[in-house]
């Protein structure tokens, strides 16, 4: 689904990420973990398009889109949310998930400013869509509320529903269990796996919460200050001496 092949990001003379390889197959859910600063976020944003790879490769179904735009990017099937929340503050909670609907909705601005039957009738089906993706993560009775009303975990579920509204193929989530309590973050690890059954995802997570990515994470990759110290399954990694010495340091 999505390969990296020597990527690298470099800020001047600061390298950020060195040399990723990387690859997730359909249908995984696989971890990116590692300490503050070990280039985690920076890698999700060269596969996003935020970043332009300073060199090196990023596949996505067999496709380079090293260089692609966001919006290009997120067209081909891939979306993402992020460490904090980002959510539209003056937006209640569907038309949050409606921004992201416009991307499907393949209309112009003539037919969108003249409210023509065309229009119309894909505003109807995205409406129906977002009541529907809200529903499926129990939020379809606050669909009218305030976005940023929502308790927190709820916010962080409708980020996600926000990036499903794009039809993605391969979800990219950066700290989804960030500022959660203990049981909230359980209830995350059946979220998570429930939402890549029911739409078919791939889904590649940074997460610093180890109760939720060794729960549910199958593989997992290990940066450290830009480089890969690490891959392989939950109990590899956590006997593994360079994640422990990056997480507790040598002594």
């Amino acid at each position: 689904m999505i390969k990296t092949t020597d990527l690298n990001m470099r800020f001047g003379g600061l390298t950020a990420v060195s040399s990723l390889n990387m690859e997730i197959g359909k249908n995984e859910i696989v971890g990116l973990i590692g300490p503050n600063g070990a280039g985690k976020t920076t890698a999700f944003n060269a596969i996003t398009g935020v970043y332009k790879p300073s060199s090196g490769h990023i596949y996505f179904k067999g496709r380079d889109i090293s260089g692609f735009k966001p919006n290009r990017i997120t067209e081909l099937g891939i979306a993402r949310t992020f460490q904090n929340i980002r959510l539209w503050k003056d937006l209640n909670v569907i038309e949050n998930v409606l921004v992201a609907r416009h991307l499907r909705m393949g209309v112009g601005v003539f037919s969108s400013t003249l409210h023509l039957p065309g229009y119309m009738k894909k505003e109807k089906h995205s409406k129906e869509m977002a009541m529907s993706l809200l529903a499926s993560v129990g939020l379809a009775d606050e669909a009218h509320e305030a976005a940023t009303s929502l308790p927190y975990g709820k916010q962080r579920r409708l980020e996600i529903v926000r990036a499903l509204a794009t039809e993605p193929s391969l979800l990219l989530l950066d700290e989804p269990a960030a500022g959660m309590n203990p049981q909230e973050s359980i209830e995350l690890m059946d979220f998570i796996a429930k939402i890549r059954d029911d739409f078919d995802l791939t889904i590649l997570l940074i997460e610093h919460h180890m109760q939720v990515v060794m729960g549910i994470c199958k593989r997992m990759y290990v940066l450290d200050y830009g480089v890969t110290i690490a891959h392989g399954t939950p109990d590899e990694i956590r006997s593994n001496k360079k994640v422990i010495e990056a997480y507790l340091g040598v002594d």
